[in-house]
């Protein structure tokens, strides 16, 4: 690096403390006034990352995606979750140094989380997890890629791109944190990992900001304390835990991320424009080259939700296929829902596109059913509470008050018994691009599926007939879903208003 290269770095050093924001007898610190947490103080350290294109990019990409859509105060970004998550993990990582000296956490202890906390957003895509889980696999089928390691990539592309000075072993140790981590790592505190990205258990400050924020936004009510979890932990060997106190405390927002799966995440009408959207996408990949930004974070600091816009303000006829499913968007002309199936969780293992796909359902059309398999399109949609089919409040540790130096392990049993017993479900859901052949889809795809029940009692009748007779699993169809035969006189489009009729 030259003497002039130097000078223009952002030098981290100069600075000490944990606001990391005065020099001299100026107050480089700003604050902000976030409807979640109150007012937040932005260090200087925090707006070096903060003040620039890459980290300002965020503020275009909805931090629920296509739920906007369905939601209409779910307009927040990720922009202020990201703001929101270094607060919080900041305030766990300093609250830890001021109780528990003995922790030895030092400066750069608290930097490195901090920031990884800002930071850990960095490479999200368009419309969230849309492009990461439903457009790169199809598009880029062989690639293995995911928004962690568009974090990972973004946050060098924002360090080199804006001179700023931070030792290569910080920047490791940053993208750690954001990864998360339950193997020890040399050098390093390994509770510390277990604040922004804990693959422990899953209680982290990510999801304490994002569980409030969007409850605020889509106007959910939660009854979890987030700011109670913080306030009762502490270290215990080399793991953060929790008072025996808030037991319940951690089931509710276990609970709380199910249910906003379960109600905004995963809404039909959401999924269904998710679908529409990574169609759009595809059309408009060969023209845009959209899944060359993964390699590249030139191209990919400017992919945001604004690329329906670049697909709108586009004239290339290549992209007015692409223009048409975007119009339907607009004027509410969607793919819609057929049907869905929840498995039983004997069954679930049946939810893959090898027993479950648009050719099985297709080959079970009634006489006088047109669909073809582009009509059909299937959702494997899987619900739980952070660890698939395993209670997370199992993998925490907690203490008693009457030995806070003790790591504790708490079973449900001793929370409630009230609490689940099965903590993921499978649902299959079927969805089409022709509306006008629901019924006939929903009438193959119900087929298909008792097909499936039928086959599995017949394997397990012949493998083990006691099993068969106490529990036969079954598929059902639920009956409030029934389409009616005669679906055209059930249209869901808007009717035209005729002004004509009402004059002064």
């Amino acid at each position: 690096m030259s003497a002039q290269q130097h000078l223009l770095r952002r030098d981290f050093s100069q600075h000490s403390g944990p606001d990391f924001g005065a020099a001299g007898n100026l107050d480089r610190t700003k604050y902000i006034n976030d409807p979640i947490h109150g007012y937040i103080n932005l260090s200087e350290t925090a707006l070096q990352f903060i003040d620039t294109r890459q980290f300002q990019r965020l503020r275009y990409l909805k931090q629920l995606g296509t739920s906007y859509h369905v939601f209409p105060g779910a307009s927040h970004n990720r922009f202020e979750h990201c703001i929101g998550t270094s607060y919080l993990a900041g305030k766990v990582v300093q609250r830890f140094a001021q109780h528990q000296p003995e922790l030895e956490i030092n400066e750069r202890d608290i930097r490195c989380v901090t920031l990884a906390g800002l930071c850990h957003d960095l490479g999200h895509g368009p419309f969230s997890h849309v492009f990461d889980n439903a457009f790169i696999p199809r598009v880029c089928p062989d690639v293995v890629w995911s928004h962690e390691k568009g974090s990972e990539m973004m946050l060098h592309h924002t360090i080199d791109e804006n001179n700023i000075d931070i030792d290569e072993s910080d920047i490791s140790f940053i993208k750690q944190l954001i990864v998360g981590s339950t193997a020890r790592v040399p050098g390093e505190k390994m509770f510390l990992f277990d604040i922004v990205a804990n693959k422990r258990n899953g209680v982290d400050v990510d999801k304490f900001d994002y569980i409030q924020r969007d409850c605020y936004n889509v106007g959910v009510k939660s009854s979890y304390d987030f700011s109670r979890l913080m306030l009762n932990s502490r270290v215990i060997d080399d793991e953060i835990c929790y008072s025996h106190k808030e037991t319940y405390n951690l089931t509710e927002m276990f609970h709380t991320r199910y249910s906003l799966h379960k109600r905004v995440y995963s809404h039909r009408a959401a999924k269904a424009i998710s679908f529409m959207i990574v169609d759009a996408m595809i059309i408009a990949n060969p023209v845009l080259k959209i899944s060359d930004a993964i390699r590249d974070p030139r191209l990919y600091q400017d992919l945001t939700d604004d690329i329906l816009r670049d697909i709108e303000r586009s004239r290339d006829p290549e992209l007015q296929p692409a223009r048409d499913i975007i119009s339907r968007i607009h004027t509410r002309d969607l793919y819609k829902f057929v049907d869905e199936f929840i498995l039983p969780a004997d069954l679930d293992s049946l939810a893959n596109s090898n027993n479950i796909n648009e050719a099985a359902i297709v080959g079970l059309r009634a006489d006088g059913d047109d669909f073809v398999e582009r009509d059909v399109l299937i959702d494997f949609c899987r619900i739980h509470y952070g660890m698939h089919k395993e209670n997370p409040v199992d993998h925490v540790g907690f203490y008693s008050k009457y030995n806070v130096f003790e790591r504790l392990s708490i079973s449900s049993e001793f929370i409630s018994m009230c609490v689940p017993q099965k903590y993921e479900e499978c649902i299959v859901r079927i969805f089409t691009r022709t509306p006008s052949k629901r019924k006939q889809i929903q009438r193959a795809s119900r087929k298909l599926m008792a097909n499936l029940s039928q086959r599995i009692r017949s394997v397990d009748s012949s493998n083990s007939p006691v099993r068969a007779a106490v529990s036969p699993p079954n598929i059902k169809p639920n009956a409030g879903l029934t389409l009616p035969d005669n679906m055209a006189d059930f249209s869901t489009k808007k009717c035209c208003l005729d002004f004509t009729k009402h004059k002064c």
